[in-house]
């Protein structure tokens, strides 16, 4: 098995060395997207629905390139700037994989780029 890079206009680009998504077999790795509009250095929003709302559309725009779909996320990691938005969150994640809920892990942490209020990363299956 060889390692795919996945890249897509779609999302928004690398801002580093690192790659959207890597696809190795069926198995597909995304790095972890903040809610950046594609094309933009500009934010969604300053609120945290509006952000995750933009994560996750960019999330499906790098899964869409990679062969693989929301439908099919194994496992999600979420990394909130204030643990208190929890709710606010998961609210707007629950539209769009409550019928196929992953496994998931949620952390608070110091600090995001761009100073996000989210961001999410995730394992699917191509």
């Amino acid at each position: 098995m060889k390692k795919t890079v996945v890249r897509t206009d779609n999302a928004p680009a690398p801002v580093g060395p690192y790659s959207q998504a890597v696809v190795f077999g069926d198995m597909v790795f995304t790095a972890g997207q903040i809610a950046l509009v594609p094309g933009t250095k500009t934010l969604a929003g300053d609120d945290v629905r509006t952000q995750t709302r933009q994560v996750l559309e960019n999330l499906k725009a790098v899964l869409d390139a990679a062969g693989s779909g929301l439908d099919k996320v194994l496992k999600t990691t979420v990394f909130l700037k204030d643990m208190n938005d929890f709710a606010a969150m998961n609210e707007v994640y629950g539209e769009y994989l409550g019928n196929a809920a992953p496994a998931r892990s949620a952390v608070q942490v110091a600090r995001l780029p761009l100073d996000a209020l989210v961001e999410v990363e995730c394992v699917a299956h191509k």
